[in-house]
């Protein structure tokens, strides 16, 4: 299958509204089992500011669906998220 990566920019101020959501959001991707890595963006702070996500699903379609079913996304935590496949090279 293809691979995908997600990159979201919370919104400012979400801090509070990411840590909220947080159990839900790592039980979303451990349930789902598509995801092949992931982890927070920090901003120049070292707090958690964004997200970076790459899954393993067969096509963009799939993953616009699970993105837009991230309880992070329903909770309106990001201000902008960039979906595109991706070719792993190394690792």
């Amino acid at each position: 299958m293809p691979l995908f990566m997600m990159v979201c920019t919370d919104k400012p101020g979400a801090l509070d509204t990411r840590k909220a959501t947080r159990e839900a959001h790592l039980a979303y991707v451990r349930d789902t089992g598509c995801v092949v890595q992931a982890g927070p963006l920090l901003d120049n702070a070292g707090e958690m500011a964004g997200s970076l996500i790459v899954l393993d699903l067969p096509d963009m379609a799939a993953a616009t669906a699970w993105g837009m079913n991230d309880p992070y996304a329903k909770a309106g935590l990001f201000a902008d998220v960039r979906l595109q496949e991706w070719k792993k090279v190394i690792g």
